[in-house]
C-alpha cells in the first residue's frame, strides 16, 4: 500500500478551497490528473519569471534554493538567515500546522517582517488573497512577527520609456488588514480539509468550480461521463448549462428548444439531425460585398509581463509575423508575402511599412476574425502616427471571413458549435488541417517566438522559424480556400 503526504502547500490549499475533490485526487490519486500543455507550462514560467522581475524592488536579498525532497534544508537556510540578520529573503521557507510554503519576498521593515506575494496579472483577485492569507497563517504559526502583508501585481498602464522603472512596473497593494480578518476562516479551512483528506473521496459533482478561479486539472477524470453532444457543448450565453444539468437534462436531444438562443438552436438543430446548414442568399450578399485586389492578411504576436521595447505597456500584444496572399482577380493566381522578424528585435515599425507597400490603398483585405488584425493595426497607428492615414485607410477596408461562420449562415453539424478556424478549415478543406503542423495555433506560436529569442542555437531557430513560416502561410492559404467554399456553396 503506498504513502500518501497528506501535508498542505499554499497551492494544494487554494486547489481545495476551489474544490476538495481535487484536493483528495490530487493526494491520493495524482496519475488521473490531465496532462499540462506547453501553453500552461509556459504561463507557469511567466509567473516564475515575473516572480524573480520583483526582486528587484527589494535588491541585495538572500534567495532560498528551492529543490524537490530538500523541504528540511529550506526551511534550515531560511531560519539560519533569519538569525544571521538578514533583512530581505527571497523564496523563504516556512511550515507551520502541517502546512509548507515559500514566500515569494520577505523584507524586514521598520515594523517588523513584510511579506510580499507577486502575482503576474494585472488586478487583483479574491483568490490571491487566500493566498496571502495563508501565508501570513503559517509565518505567524511559526513564530515569525509579521507586521504587514502585500500583494504585489503588474501595473499595465506603465510605459517603459528607456530602462525599466520597477517600482512603476509593479503595484503593491496593503492588503494587512483583510489577510488578518481571514485568519479564522483558514485555520477552519485547513481542518476541513485535513479531517476530508484522511477519508473517503468526497461526492462532489462537476460545476462552475472546474474552472473558476482555476481550470482544475482533474476535469478529464471527472467530466467523463459527459456524453458527446451534450449541453455543455453549447456554445453563447443564454441557457444556464449547470442548471440544466441539475435538472438530470444533459444530453442535446433533451434541451427545450425555448430555451435555446437562435444560434444554439441552429446548433442543437444540426448536431441531432447530422444536418448543414446552409444559407445561399446571406452568403451570397456576403461574398457580395467583397472587391478586388483581395488580400488576406493574418498576424502573429506575443506579449509578455516585462515589455521588452519602448511605448510599451504590460501585455500589449506585439505582431512579430504576418503572412499575406492575395488575388487580383476572382479566380486569379494567389501571390503571396511574408515576413518573420528577426529574434531580439523590435519588428512593429518593419511590419507595418512592409503593409503599406504591399497592400494597396483600395484593396478590399479580408481577415479571419478580423477585431484581432484591426486591434493591432491601431494599435500600430498609435505607435507610429506617422502612418496613421495609411493604417487608417486598410482598417476601413477590412472584411471579416468569420461573419458567415459565426452568425451560423454557413454551420456544418461537426463544428460543435465553434467558428474557428482551427475547426472550420479542416471541415470545409479535409486536405489543410493544422493537426500535422509542429505549430498549430496561435498561442503556440508566440512561445516558439519568444524561445527562438532566448535560443542560442541556430539549427534549432531555423526549425523555429520554417514551422513558424508554415503556420501563418497555412492561416492565409486556408481563408482563401474557405472562400473558395462559400462561393461554391451559394
Amino acid at each position: 500500500m503506498k504513502t500518501v503526504n497528506l501535508s498542505l502547500s499554499k497551492s494544494s490549499f487554494i486547489r481545495g478551497l476551489q474544490c476538495h475533490k481535487s484536493l483528495y485526487l490530487y493526494k491520493h490519486q495524482p496519475e488521473l490528473r490531465d496532462e499540462i500543455s506547453a501553453l500552461q507550462q509556459a504561463l507557469f514560467q511567466s509567473g516564475t519569471d515575473v516572480g524573480i522581475y520583483a526582486q528587484k524592488l527589494f535588491p541585495g536579498g538572500v534567495a532560498i534554493p528551492f529543490g524537490k525532497g530538500t523541504l528540511s534544508k529550506q526551511l534550515s537556510l531560511t531560519k539560519s538567515e533569519i538569525e544571521k540578520g538578514t533583512n530581505t529573503l527571497y523564496e523563504a521557507a516556512f511550515v507551520h500546522d502541517n502546512v509548507f510554503v515559500k514566500v515569494d519576498i520577505l523584507h524586514k521593515g521598520k515594523m517588523g517582517w513584510e511579506l510580499y506575494e507577486v502575482k503576474s496579472s494585472t488586478g487583483e483577485k479574491d483568490v490571491y488573497l487566500d493566498d496571502v492569507a495563508i501565508q501570513y497563517y503559517v509565518l505567524k504559526g511559526a513564530g515569525l512577527p509579521v507586521s504587514k502583508a502585500f500583494l504585489v501585481h503588474i501595473n499595465n498602464k506603465y510605459v517603459r520609456k528607456g530602462k525599466i522603472d520597477v517600482k512603476k512596473l509593479f503595484e503593491i497593494i496593503d492588503c494587512t488588514k483583510r489577510v488578518k480578518n481571514k485568519q479564522d476562516s483558514v485555520k477552519k479551512e485547513l481542518a476541513k480539509q485535513k479531517k476530508m483528506l484522511e477519508g473517503d473521496i468526497p461526492e462532489i459533482d462537476i460545476g462552475k468550480y472546474c474552472s473558476a478561479p482555476y481550470n482544475c486539472d482533474f476535469q478529464g477524470h471527472c467530466w467523463q461521463h459527459i456524453p458527446e453532444n451534450s449541453i455543455f457543448d453549447l456554445r453563447g450565453h443564454g441557457v444556464n448549462k449547470f442548471d440544466l444539468y441539475k435538472q438530470g437534462i444533459v444530453h442535446l436531444k433533451d434541451v427545450p428548444a425555448d430555451s435555446l438562443n437562435r444560434n444554439q438552436g441552429i446548433q442543437a438543430n444540426a448536431t441531432l439531425k447530422k444536418k448543414n446548414v446552409i444559407d445561399k442568399d446571406k452568403i451570397k450578399k456576403f461574398i457580395e460585398s467583397l472587391w478586388y485586389p483581395l488580400y488576406f492578411l493574418d498576424f502573429e504576436t506575443f506579449d509578455c509581463a516585462i515589455p521588452p521595447y519602448d511605448n510599451l505597456r504590460p501585455y500589449q500584444k506585439v505582431p512579430f509575423q504576418y503572412s499575406l496572399d492575395y488575388l487580383e482577380k476572382k479566380g486569379g493566381k494567389i501571390g503571396h508575402y511574408e515576413y518573420l522578424a528577426p529574434p531580439n528585435t523590435d519588428p512593429r515599425e518593419e511590419i507595418i511599412t512592409r503593409l503599406i507597400k504591399e497592400i494597396p490603398q483600395d484593396a478590399c483585405v479580408l481577415a479571419y476574425n478580423m477585431s484581432f488584425e484591426k486591434g493591432v493595426l491601431k494599435q500600430l497607428a498609435e505607435w507610429f502616427p506617422k502612418y496613421k492615414g495609411k493604417i487608417d485607410r486598410i482598417i476601413s477596408n477590412i472584411r471579416d471571413l468569420a461573419a458567415p461562420f459565426r452568425s451560423k449562415d454557413y454551420y456544418h453539424y461537426k463544428m460543435n458549435g465553434s467558428f474557428s478556424m482551427k475547426i472550420v478549415l479542416p471541415i470545409l478543406v479535409p486536405e489543410l488541417s493544422y493537426d500535422d503542423m509542429d505549430i498549430g495555433e496561435g498561442g503556440m506560436a508566440s512561445e516558439a517566438y519568444l524561445k527562438m529569442c532566448q535560443s542560442p542555437d541556430s539549427t534549432e531557430n531555423e526549425q523555429i522559424r520554417k514551422a513558424l513560416l508554415e503556420y501563418c502561410g497555412l492561416d492565409t492559404l486556408g481563408m482563401v480556400r474557405i472562400l473558395e467554399k462559400l462561393g461554391k456553396a451559394c
